[in-house]
């Protein structure tokens, strides 16, 4: 169920386009069919013609109730769900020339640490609104590593529910990592698994959803992430 789910949410632009595409077609086919049904004189032509109708009105129909579905889904289902929350990461970069491993038994620490000037994240740019929509910890620019501690401001009018995403800079698809549902102050919206990530840049989002089903633009932070102290690199 819980793959199902994260296919569902990380494909939700192409599942609408398909839709949108099917939904086309069959406006066409339901537009001909009632021409064909209209100039038909024989009685086979006009069962014909009304065949074709019936079956263009059906499936338009099954692709509004896929559509309903879907939004439903992502938007209202899955954040209520414990195992959304978090979602998966991206998996580990085999090709990549090194990979990190855990020690047994080893508690994971996290470690932020801002360079000597740290560009502090500018309210009403990138989709920060003070007080509203925020991302207090980390900061624009800070080295993170391991399990991140994420918190900031989730508190808008209507508040529907949040959810935090990410992704490297030249990716245009956000993953989901982490939702919420209950209004939050200046205090923890989540933790960001950073260790089966490849070392380097990457955004973070805080996108706010109200009761109307209304999203926000997401509040971005940039960050860099490496390697734990205590991870070691395999050749």
């Amino acid at each position: 169920m819980e793959e199902a789910i994260s296919f569902f949410r990380a494909f939700e632009f192409w599942i609408y386009a398909i839709l949108g595409l099917g939904a086309i077609i069959y406006v066409r086919k339901f537009v001909l069919s009632w021409r064909e049904l209209n100039v038909a004189t024989f009685g086979l032509e006009r069962e014909n013609a009304q065949s074709k109708l019936n079956q263009s009105a059906s499936m338009l129909v099954f692709v509004l109730i896929l559509a309903v579905a879907e939004f439903v889904l992502v938007t209202y289902i899955a954040p209520s769900m414990p195992s959304a929350s978090p979602l998966p990461t991206p998996t580990i970069d085999y090709l990549a020339t090194a990979t990190s491993t855990l020690p047994a038994e080893t508690t994971q620490t996290v470690t932020v640490t801002s360079p000597s000037i740290v560009p502090t994240n500018i309210p009403g740019e990138n989709g920060c609104i003070p007080q509203k929509i925020m991302i207090s910890s980390p900061l624009e620019g800070d080295i993170v590593n391991g399990v991140v501690e994420i918190t900031g401001t989730a508190n808008i009018p209507g508040f529907g529910f949040y959810k935090l995403e990410m992704k490297r800079p030249d990716e245009d698809i956000w993953a989901t990592f982490q939702a919420g549902d209950k209004v939050t102050i200046e205090s923890k919206l989540g933790a960001w698994d950073t260790r089966l990530l490849t070392p380097g840049v990457y955004q973070i989002g805080l996108v706010v959803v109200d009761n109307e089903a209304k999203f926000s633009d997401p509040c971005v932070v940039q960050v860099n992430v490496t390697l734990s102290p205590d991870e070691t690199i395999v050749p």
